[in-house]
């Protein structure tokens, strides 16, 4: 027993312990994980952008930042409805074609060659048939995410309006009975928005940016489908140094479609050119802070994530391992240039 206490009286110890209590009870709430990292991932990025919006307007006028966060939410709402009746019926439309036209491929490959036959039997092992059978299951899946996004947008919206409330209110623990508590749960969350959420953020930012550049970069090589397209090339975007490579696939197969070999040296040679500003530019830029993990190590991550995290491993592996890391004081996290 006297074992036992001073092995937990480590600081070190003591706190690993909460975090295998807090991994534990994440296990147990797994079916509402998707809620939870909504919530934060928007609470986050919107109050950074309510930050810098008040600090600005500040400079010209007092603007209580109740009404800043009521009008980006208000902006949010109204751009996700406006593209959902403008662009929802043109997105499902083009991916419908670009299903056919890719099934159509497979059956009857352009040209008479190996590398056509060769992209026929790739195609046909994917098997776009059976996942035209499982629509409605799809269906099913995209209206239970749109619940969620609404319950995150909503939830984000009254904790950013009550932050002040709440942290007031939390901070209350500091002197009960599980103030011990409190003080580490105080310690993992600092770190947590620190590491992890910073990390996220420039994460969806170059993602948005990346879509942008790679469709106006398909419209001037006169790709087809490019609503489908910037779809996939922003969720692929998520997925870091990885998913540049995945989105050379079935760009490649639809640039040698339309124009033979030299179609697709040119898509890899624009996506080459955007991971170069990616890379240099975009991450320096976008990250106040930015990770230098060895690609070898990003991969492992991202497959041992995906596992055991399913999809949302390969968007959040990283940060959660950057997190880790800064727990153990471990630096990889490069401090901005004065």
């Amino acid at each position: 027993m006297d074992y036992f206490r001073s092995l937990f009286s480590n600081p070190t110890m003591k706190r690993f312990s909460i975090l295998g209590l807090i991994c534990i009870l994440l296990y147990f709430m797994r079916d509402m994980l998707n809620l939870v990292l909504l919530v934060f991932l928007f609470t986050f990025i919107m109050n950074s952008l309510q930050s810098h919006i008040t600090a600005w307007l500040n400079r010209f006028f007092k603007v209580p930042y109740h009404v800043v966060v009521i009008l980006l939410y208000l902006g949010v709402v109204g751009l996700v409805t406006l593209g959902i009746v403008m662009y929802s019926p043109k997105i499902v439309s083009q991916i419908r074609q670009l299903s056919d036209y890719l099934i159509k491929i497979a059956g009857n490959p352009p040209g008479n060659n190996t590398v056509s036959q060769y992209i026929a039997d790739a195609l046909k092992q994917m098997n776009f048939q059976s996942y035209l059978q499982h629509g409605f299951d799809y269906i099913l899946i995209i209206s239970n995410w749109g619940t969620t996004f609404l319950m995150a947008l909503i939830l984000s919206l009254f904790f950013i309006l009550e932050k002040n409330r709440i942290v007031k209110f939390t901070s209350k623990l500091r002197h009960s009975k599980i103030g011990w508590l409190y003080q580490e749960m105080e310690y993992f969350g600092r770190k947590f928005v620190r590491s992890f959420g910073k990390v996220i953020e420039a994460q969806f930012m170059i993602a948005l940016f990346n879509t942008a550049f790679t469709v106006v970069g398909l419209s001037l090589l006169g790709f087809p489908y490019l609503f489908a397209l910037g779809i996939m090339v922003f969720v692929l975007s998520l997925i870091p140094v990885a998913g540049v490579m995945i989105s050379l696939v079935p760009l490649g197969i639809i640039g040698y479609t339309l124009d033979g070999i030299l179609m697709v040296v040119y898509v890899i040679v624009m996506i080459t050119v955007l991971h170069f500003i990616e890379g240099y530019f975009l991450n320096p830029k976008l990250m106040s802070s930015k990770t230098n993990l060895p690609v070898f190590y990003t991969f492992v991550i991202l497959l041992f994530s995906e596992h055991y995290l399913g999809v949302w491993g390969f968007i959040i592996g990283i940060p959660i391992f950057i997190f880790i890391l800064d727990i153990l004081d471990v630096s990889v996290l490069d401090e901005p240039k004065a």
